[in-house]
């Protein structure tokens, strides 16, 4: 809108052992996956008017050839290096296991569940045999130490200590303030280098590109996951004829901007550019890094229903413009984390585009059709409301620039107010019933339809379909930034009207919380809807050993899940407890303490399937956290001595509900 050439660039991440395990789980090949997930991937970024240039994969034969060349760059200067390591192994998958697939107790903070590359809780990082007591996230089982030859890109050297320190100081520029204070950190003080070398391969099996020297090792993903924003753009550049070396060369004048999530800033702010820089490549001009998302101050939950995806806001009819402009009003330039909050969501995209933005037009466009034929009157350029719009514009375009996209839709929405306040003045629907007043209404009219084609222009980078409904109605060409310093020329012809945007409905908002928990849990009504209805009956008269009752919504409230006991063992100490890893599916594992030491040896408790109450809350014991409960059987008279654990059939799957 300012008039500059913007290309915006991106790709699926499609390498690694994830993707190879889910696909292996799914029976499909893993190109079949990646090519699914790739359109469900673009449906939902075009449903909510993401406008990328070019969405591409890094799975792509543009973004080998530019990991290959970065890699023997690399490898030319004397920053790759290779040794032989111990590293942890899967004995019951059968692979060594990447960092994030390990999980143990944090060597720093001590939280548990961290996984094997870095705490989620203090932010350390640290190689995965520092984590105390690791086990495999994928079966449950300790994993093994067993040695390999590695690759390694020498981050430690002095030359890419040397480079990070001045790219990554805040007086540079490149990152956020609170990014740059964080790389410091992670650097070290001057005279002191904590960085260390970074492992860039991985062994067979392993879904990714082959080092070009060295059979059987693979990229891991880390190394190629950012490198597919150089293939996206060699893609794009193939199709409409640019010179990628021009963007790419280390002397290049293009601006080249990251956008990423607060959590990979380390691969993004340290790997990536100092990669970049000794390849022979230019570097970002800015790396913009967000915080996390949360909805009604919590992380997001399936159970509670908040867990919404983009297929199911659009299933569900919501207006993707709507969840645009709230991320907007809440987005600054830090790294703070956000919160969508429901009610304030209906409440403010109710009150500030509707109640405010598109009533200016809905207020006006009908006297200007059908009292004069659809052309408007001359503006008045003095009006203050006008005026107010038009100086504002280079201070809004400044934030937008600096991405404080909250404060620009603040002062955006006091515009909008001016501009309500003129209508509110003028009351063009008491002018119309006025004889000896058309000349007035059509003055009205005219001024408030130029006032909402300037907002319009203001909020275009944040609603841009409904910006083009709006130069449709208005019958304009596209709107550029500097079309905030005109108005519509006396004669101008208008559209009919038509009505711009609907308002959220609170009830949508319920219908769409519960249709997310109905994802995870069908209702009793789906169970059955006459055996719910039976036990909604407010007494059940007569006497019976069982009571008192619980009802379909009491028993639906206890969520059981078929589970794959991984590992089991005995617990020092402990007279009667066995520990259990317990796979739930979808690669999550469960510590659990079930008192069955009486009636089974762990040794053959591994491997067989049983059911656990998956929202048990957690419950701290003094042999360690136990996170869910196993079911057996005993007789409580004692007449039948043991204990059952139950089993289900056989097909049965870990992460299946019981209902």
């Amino acid at each position: 809108m300012a008039g500059n050439e913007c290309w915006y660039v991106c790709a699926d991440d499609t390498h690694g052992t994830p993707i190879m395990l889910r696909a292996e789980k799914e029976g499909i090949t893993p190109e079949q996956l990646i090519a699914r997930v790739h359109g469900e991937h673009t449906r939902d970024f075009a449903g909510f008017h993401v406008g990328f240039d070019n969405y591409h994969s890094t799975h792509s034969p543009e973004n080998r050839e530019c990991a290959n060349t970065i890699y023997t760059r690399l490898r030319d200067a004397g920053l790759i290096e290779t040794r032989t390591i111990e590293q942890y192994y899967d004995p019951v998958k059968q692979l060594f296991l990447p960092d994030r697939f390990i999980k143990g107790e944090c060597p720093k903070c001590h939280a548990k569940e961290q996984y094997g590359d870095n705490c989620e809780v203090c932010g350390a990082a640290y190689a995965p045999t520092d984590l105390i007591e690791p086990f495999s996230a994928i079966s449950g089982a300790k994993p093994e130490l067993r040695t390999s030859e590695h690759y390694f890109f020498k981050l430690s050297d002095p030359r890419c200590e040397a480079f990070l320190r001045q790219y990554t100081s805040r007086d540079n520029g490149v990152l956020q303030p609170e990014a740059a204070n964080k790389m410091q950190e992670w650097l070290g003080a001057d005279g002191e280098n904590k960085l260390t070398d970074w492992d860039i391969s991985r062994d067979a099996p392993y879904f990714g590109f082959e080092i070009p020297d060295a059979p059987g090792k693979y990229f891991y993903v880390w190394l190629d996951a950012p490198i597919g924003y150089m293939g996206s753009f060699k893609n794009l550049c193939g199709k409409n004829g640019l010179d990628f070396d021009e963007y790419f060369k280390p002397d290049s004048k293009t601006e080249l901007y990251h956008f990423i999530g607060k959590d990979i800033l380390y691969f993004h702010a340290l790997f990536w550019p100092a990669e970049l820089a000794h390849a022979g490549f230019r570097t970002p001009t800015k790396i913009f890094a967000h915080g996390f998302l949360t909805v009604d101050s919590a992380k997001m939950s399936k159970s509670r229903g908040t867990f919404i995806t983009a297929e199911s806001l659009s299933r569900h009819r919501a207006q993707p413009e709507w969840l645009r402009y709230y991320y907007a009003a809440k987005l600054s330039a830090t790294m703070e984390d956000i919160d969508l909050n429901l009610e304030d969501f209906a409440a403010r995209v109710n009150s500030d585009l509707v109640g405010k933005y598109v009533n200016i037009a809905s207020r006006s466009a009908g006297f200007v059709a059908k009292r004069f034929n659809g052309q408007l009157a001359p503006a008045n350029a003095d009006l203050p409301a006008i005026k107010a719009i038009q100086e504002a514009a280079g201070r809004i375009a400044e934030l937008y620039e600096a991405r404080e996209f909250g404060k620009a839709m603040r002062e955006i929405m006091l515009l909008t107010d001016a501009a309500n306040q003129y209508v509110d003045s003028v009351k063009p629907w008491e002018l119309a019933k006025q004889e000896g007043k058309e000349g007035e209404l059509h003055v009205a009219c005219s001024n408030a339809l130029n006032l909402f084609r300037l907002l319009t222009v203001m909020l275009k980078p944040i609603l841009p379909v409904l910006a083009g409904r709006v130069e449709t109605f208005l019958n304009i060409a596209p709107l550029n930034w500097t079309d905030a310093q005109n108005l519509l020329a006396a004669g101008h012809g208008i559209n009919a009207y038509e009505h711009l945007m609907t308002r959220v409905d609170p009830k949508l908002i319920e219908k769409l919380v519960e249709a997310n928990k109905e994802s995870l849990a069908p209702t009793p009504e789906q169970i059955s809807p006459q055996r719910h209805a039976e036990h909604q009956q407010k007494e059940i008269k007569p006497e019976s050993p069982w009571e008192p009752f619980c009802n379909i919504d009491d028993f639906m409230k206890v969520d059981l899940r078929i589970v794959r006991i991984a590992n089991a063992e005995h617990v020092e100490g402990a007279d009667k407890l066995v520990r259990l890893t317990l796979d739930v599916g979808n690669n999550e594992t469960r510590n659990v303490f079930a008192g069955i030491k009486s009636a089974y040896d762990p040794a053959q408790l591994i491997g067989r399937l049983t059911v656990m109450v998956a929202n048990l809350a957690p419950r701290k014991m003094k042999f360690g956290m136990s996170e869910g409960m196993v079911l057996a059987a005993s007789d409580t008279e004692g007449k039948s001595p043991g204990i059952f654990l139950l089993s289900p059939d056989s097909g049965a799957l870990p992460g299946m509900r019981v209902k």
